[in-house]
């Protein structure tokens, strides 16, 4: 029951941000955020993860211009 109530106090204000902010103003606005995007719109937008698949990477500035404008 302690470790359920620690994750939760330590993952609700993150949750709270992307719920009120939205999911594109939040990666705009927070690079923790930004640095956690692994996928997006079919493209590996993490570096280890893409080394580690074996696919291209792509940085999510780049792939997210348009939608975060």
């Amino acid at each position: 029951m302690t470790s359920t109530y620690a994750l939760n106090n330590a993952t609700l204000p993150y949750i709270l941000k992307l719920a009120n902010m939205g999911w594109k103003s939040a990666l705009k606005q927070d690079v923790h955020f930004l640095a956690g995007l692994n996928v997006h719109a079919g493209y590996v937008t993490n570096e280890h993860v893409a080394k580690a698949l074996g696919y291209q990477y792509i940085a999510p500035e780049t792939l997210l211009s348009d939608a975060l404008a």
